[in-house]
């Protein structure tokens, strides 16, 4: 068996972890979550307010980070829609604004009832230097968006026409993958102006946020796992998304990593152990 092993071709391996990625992502297996208390006050963020409350989706990734950022922004857009809340959509990230749309497909799909203007509003990209969209948008909205994407005045648009600006926002959901971004968000937003703020972002950005828990920042989805505990806990709470199989997105993801890194861990104990059986052999000769 040894000498099996030891004669074995490399390109097996490269099967064997192409079945493990292939398998799962395939057939859309996953596991159940255990959510945790970050995530879980995320959750409890959104589904805690009043119906018809005002919510500002910051979505600032682009492209690069979709993987991780995408499904959480989905399901945050979803949860928002199922409690009835109005949704504030820009993006600092010129890039993003694809994505941004992308969240506003799901809403004309999904959520038929929902009106353009009427729940949702899409401000599309603001630039003007990492924080100084949102320096301005705490004291005076319209100095930075006078017309929402479509070019509409804001006075034009029924959901629009009585903010002033940021602080009458009742929470802030800041899903970045960068400078500017969710940190941005905390230092001229939520903490000199008391407005609640939630996050998600990449897993290496995650760690610089965690000073600000948790009063700064309330709760926090870290990467795609935070993704996958928030989307369990909104496919367990509003049992009718579990028809629609774009709603388990991010505990697809996570179930082929699991699979992934289960046979990694597997193959590298593997060669350890030919490894040392070798030396053995190699002892007793």
């Amino acid at each position: 068996m040894l000498d099996f092993l030891l004669r074995l071709d490399r390109r097996w391996i490269f099967l064997v972890m192409f079945l493990a990625v292939g398998i799962p992502t395939l057939i859309g297996f996953r596991f159940p979550e255990q959510p945790s208390h970050l995530v879980q006050n995320v959750f409890d963020a959104v589904e805690n307010l009043p119906r018809g409350s005002r919510i500002f989706m910051a979505y600032d990734y682009d492209p690069g980070a979709q993987g991780e950022l995408h499904p959480m922004g989905l399901a945050l857009t979803r949860h928002c829609a199922l409690k009835g809340h109005r949704m504030y959509y820009m993006t600092l990230w010129p890039q993003g604004l694809p994505l941004l749309q992308s969240n506003l497909d799901v809403l004309k799909t999904e959520f038929p009832d929902l009106k353009y203007g009427d729940h949702y509003v899409n401000f599309g990209f603001r630039g003007g230097g990492n924080e100084g969209p949102i320096k301005v948008m705490v004291t005076d909205l319209r100095k930075s968006v006078a017309a929402d994407i479509y070019g509409t005045s804001l006075d034009q648009i029924p959901m629009t026409r009585g903010v002033k600006n940021l602080q009458q926002m009742d929470l802030i959901i800041s899903v970045s993958a960068g400078d500017p971004g969710t940190k941005q968000w905390v230092q001229f937003a939520a903490t000199p102006f008391g407005i609640p703020l939630v996050g998600g972002s990449t897993g290496v950005q995650s760690a610089t946020l965690y000073p600000y828990i948790p009063s700064q920042l309330r709760g926090l989805l870290g990467a795609i796992k935070g993704a996958a505990e928030f989307e369990f806990l909104l496919n367990e709470k509003y049992p009718q998304l579990k028809e629609n199989p774009s709603a388990f997105e991010a505990q697809r993801r996570m179930g082929t990593q699991v699979v992934a890194h289960l046979t990694l861990i597997a193959l590298i104990v593997l060669g350890n152990i030919i490894y040392f059986a070798q030396r053995l052999r190699e002892k007793a000769a």
